[in-house]
């Protein structure tokens, strides 16, 4: 199954899923839906088999590594959103979000919408934490995502990010 996740910096965002056993591919870059979400927005594109990591738990992770209840100033570059290919996903995702609702003391601003285009970030910046864990940015705002994720989420992690710490 493949989906679209929007949040914040894409950069983040793909760290975060490449540490996810269950997801076979993360595609880091840009997304846009229909109007009035036709912007580009960063993103990731992740492939998954929803056997082994369900649904509900791929966008409970997206829910908490993001701002996803803010409408902060850089809404227009990070969408919080749940990119999906057909209504049936939609419907899906969309009862996994009022599900979530009751385990988030605000409302939820992630919008669940039709991935209508997608194009690749940079090679640059591809496998951007990957690459080089120790730059500032990672050690400021990629690795307390991951840290989150080794106490909230130790059993769906790869082998190699649960071990980490």
């Amino acid at each position: 199954m493949k989906l679209g996740l929007g949040g914040g910096c894409h950069w983040c965002t793909e760290a975060v899923f490449q540490a996810i056993a269950g997801i076979s591919r993360v595609d880091q870059g840009f997304v846009r839906s229909d109007p009035p979400d036709d912007s580009w927005s960063e993103a990731v594109v992740v492939t998954f088999d929803p056997v082994a990591l369900p649904l509900e738990v791929l966008v409970e992770i997206h829910l908490r590594t993001h701002s996803s209840t803010s409408h902060h100033k850089m809404r227009g570059k990070y969408r919080s959103a749940v990119y999906v290919y057909d209504a049936g996903s939609a419907l899906k995702v969309g009862r996994i979000l009022r599900k979530l609702q009751h385990g988030f003391d605000e409302k939820l601003v992630t919008k669940v919408l039709r991935l209508a285009d997608f194009k690749g970030s940079d090679e640059q910046f591809q496998n951007y934490y990957a690459k080089d864990p120790e730059r500032p940015f990672c050690k400021t705002y990629i690795d307390p995502k991951l840290s989150l994720l080794r106490k909230q989420y130790g059993a769906v992690l790869r082998n190699s990010v649960a071990a980490a710490e």
